[in-house]
C-alpha cells in the first residue's frame, strides 16, 4: 500500500476527474451516443431526439464541453458540437496505462 495519500496527482491525470464525472451521467452518455462518427450537431438536433428540455440539454452540453469531451464552434446563430475523440482516447489510455502498469 502507498501510505502517502497526499502525494501529487500525476500531470496527465489533472483533467481526468472532469471527464469521468461528465461521462458518469446517463443523459450525457445518451447525448454522446447521438453523434455518428465525425458528426457535428447543434442543440436543436440533439433536443429533437432527446427526452430532455432544451435547457437541460444545454446544461449537459456545457458540462461535456467544459470537461473537454465535446468541442464547439459558433457559426452564425448556431453552435455546433462534436466529440473530442483524441482527447477522450488520451484520457482513457492514460487510465488504462496506469492500471496495466500499477494494478
Amino acid at each position: 500500500m502507498y501510505k502517502n495519500y497526499m502525494r501529487a496527482i500525476p500531470r496527465e491525470w489533472r483533467n481526468i476527474s472532469k471527464v469521468y464525472a461528465a461521462l458518469g451521467d446517463e443523459h450525457r452518455q445518451r447525448i454522446l451516443l447521438t453523434f455518428e462518427p465525425g458528426e457535428r450537431l447543434n442543440i436543436g438536433q440533439i433536443v429533437d431526439v432527446s427526452t430532455l428540455s432544451r435547457t437541460a440539454v444545454s446544461h449537459h452540453l456545457r458540462i461535456l464541453r467544459e470537461a473537454g469531451v465535446l468541442q464547439s464552434l459558433k457559426e452564425g446563430k448556431e453552435v455546433y458540437f462534436w466529440i473530442n475523440k483524441d482527447f477522450l482516447v488520451d484520457a482513457m489510455e492514460t487510465v488504462i496505462g496506469y492500471i496495466k502498469k500499477n494494478v
